[in-house]
């Protein structure tokens, strides 16, 4: 992949045939046999401390049938070429373990082999390939702190689904503007569909809620596009605490967020220093509306 390809999309048939760097047959080797990896950002692959048993009970009273709500794509999603489970980089913040489960909305089956990403900004609500346009600058799409809040759809305000709800909102993928490609990352699901990622918990931006972006594609297919929310009284308790606590002024909490829904907010449990979010996402793996 490469620079190159900045802003294609990222695709099951993409990862296979451009990945050398990161090792991804040893990844798909390790979700194919049921034990999750952990790509670290120096590229190297190795198994998680949480085994696949533990993984896969996480789920065990999930509802994982039900369609997941699509949404816009927003203004900052770009291929970053990351294929990783360590997303955090340089970027301080509460830790967070993010754990996802990808359905099939028609079979109600796992989705093995799909491709999973995540990007979501900075305890200070900036965008890596985007600082500049995510913190009011350079003539941005939308702004972060101090700038116009993005627009949650094509012609929208700070919230909305996409026109027919559909995975695809036509809003163009970001050409990034830097080099930065902190709290973005891709995984491939095991043979139960399972992904999971360490990254920070979500900072704010004016107009949205707390939010991290997550977007499925299977073949060469985007088929779910969608955000994951969480409970206001944990965001407020990750807030008071330092590097969070200095950006203040925060406007959108989730029951005046335009794309939030209850479906959405993931199940978060203490995890040591930081917490563990769950959630299934549901996905029309085929594309054909149910």
């Amino acid at each position: 992949m490469g620079h190159d390809h900045e802003g294609q999309r990222v695709s099951r048939r993409s990862i296979f045939a451009g990945i050398s760097a990161v090792g991804l047959g040893s990844l798909l080797a390790a979700c194919g046999d049921g034990t999750p990896a952990t790509t670290t950002s120096g590229g190297t692959v190795s198994p998680d401390a949480t085994t696949a048993a533990d993984l896969t009970g996480l789920f065990t009273d999930a509802n994982t049938c039900r369609l997941s709500p699509s949404t816009t794509q927003g203004p900052y999603y770009f291929d970053a070429d990351k294929i990783r489970s360590d997303i955090r980089e340089d970027r301080a913040g509460t830790r967070l373990r993010v754990v996802l489960k990808v359905q099939d909305s028609e079979q109600c089956g796992p989705l093995a082999n799909a491709v999973v990403e995540i990007w979501h900004c900075d305890a200070a609500g900036l965008y890596s390939g985007a600082e500049s346009l995510s913190s009011g600058g350079g003539g941005q799409p939308g702004g972060g702190p101090g700038g116009t809040p993005p627009s949650g759809a094509p012609g929208g305000g700070p919230g909305g689904t996409p026109p027919g709800g559909g995975a695809d909102d036509g809003m163009a993928d970001l050409k990034p503007v830097d080099d930065q490609r902190y709290l973005r990352g891709a995984q491939v699901t095991n043979a139960d569909g399972i992904v999971a990622f360490t990254t920070v918990w979500p900072g704010w931006y004016r107009g949205r809620t707390v939010h991290i972006h997550a977007m499925v594609h299977v073949s060469n297919s985007r088929v779910l596009t969608t955000q994951l929310m969480f409970d206001e009284a944990l965001n407020t308790k990750v807030f008071t605490a330092a590097p969070y606590a200095s950006h203040t002024g925060r406007d959108t909490f989730n029951d005046g967020d335009g794309i939030f829904q209850d479906t959405m907010l993931m199940k978060v449990t203490q995890d040591g220093d930081g917490y563990l979010a769950v959630l299934v996402l549901a996905a029309d793996s085929d594309a054909d509306g149910s």
